[in-house]
């Protein structure tokens, strides 16, 4: 008799600017979160975790962004795989992803709560230069997984559906010295820095702060800049902060990396 294991299991398949994807599934479903790699590189990282492509059953859209929907057209047709996303995100990523079969295309409205298989998936607006970019809190057995990346600032709103999750895969996209004295044009710089750009791993560590709670057990930073941020910076800043604040890094809850490359360790909440 096959063995029932209840909760939720998580991969950060890849994340940073090349390319997102994370992979999360429970006893009846396996879901990607984006694919913003290209098949074949999709499928070696499914590998890393013993998964593969044919396995899965969906694809849950954060934003039409190419790092976020690169892989899905192919991914989709050639596994026949349900894709989820908000109507405006749908009519801005479909001439980057091609023609999806009328059954696979799925409306998930921002601000709304669906059930796919035993999984139950809020979806939440933030602040970036999309057309109408949303993230998701996963909820299964009284265990919650938040992804919050792409987003300018957190909100008070955000903070009150993110707050107290199990795990959380949250942006640490750049070091503000980095970013100011690199290569980027002004125009890049201003766009990363504003409140529809990306969280720097100051304003990061401080939404953790106010965000993470008793439940909270697992933190990994997310959508590192290849060009403006380092893992060991981002990990020290997030880090002091939180120490700074309060928070018992290393005692009640682990920080953890995230890479373009290699998939994270599957996890269980």
């Amino acid at each position: 008799m096959a063995m029932q294991t209840e909760g939720l299991r998580v991969s950060i398949l890849a994340s940073g600017s090349s390319g997102n994807i994370t992979y999360i599934e429970s006893d009846k479903k396996k879901l990607l979160v984006d694919c913003g790699l290209s098949g074949k590189k999709t499928t070696a990282l499914l590998s890393q975790i013993n998964r593969t492509p044919q396995e899965l059953d969906g694809i849950l859209i954060t934003h039409e962004h190419r790092d976020h929907v690169h892989g899905v057209g192919v991914m989709a047709r050639k596994y026949n795989l349900d894709i989820y996303a908000n109507e405006q995100t749908w009519q801005a990523m479909s001439p980057i992803i091609g023609n999806i079969k009328t059954e696979q295309k799925h409306l998930f409205e921002m601000g709304k709560t669906m059930t796919i298989g035993d999984i139950d998936i809020e979806s939440f607006g933030v602040s970036h230069d999309a057309i109408a970019p949303q993230f998701y809190s996963f909820h299964k057995d009284n265990k919650s997984f938040v992804m919050l990346t792409d987003t300018g600032y957190v909100s008070d709103r955000m903070r009150g559906i993110v707050s107290n999750a199990d795990a959380y895969l949250f942006e640490s996209n750049h070091d503000l010295d980095m970013l100011r004295m690199g290569r980027y044009p002004w125009s890049l710089k201003q766009r990363i820095l504003g409140d529809k750009g990306h969280l720097s791993n100051e304003d990061g560590a401080l939404a953790l702060s106010d965000v993470i709670g008793d439940n909270t057990k697992r933190i990994y930073l997310a959508h590192l800049s290849k060009d403006n941020n380092m893992k060991e910076i981002a990990y020290g800043t997030v880090e002091s902060i939180l120490r700074e604040k309060g928070k018992g890094v290393g005692e009640a809850f682990q920080l953890y990396d995230t890479d373009p490359d290699e998939a994270s360790l599957l996890f269980s909440l």
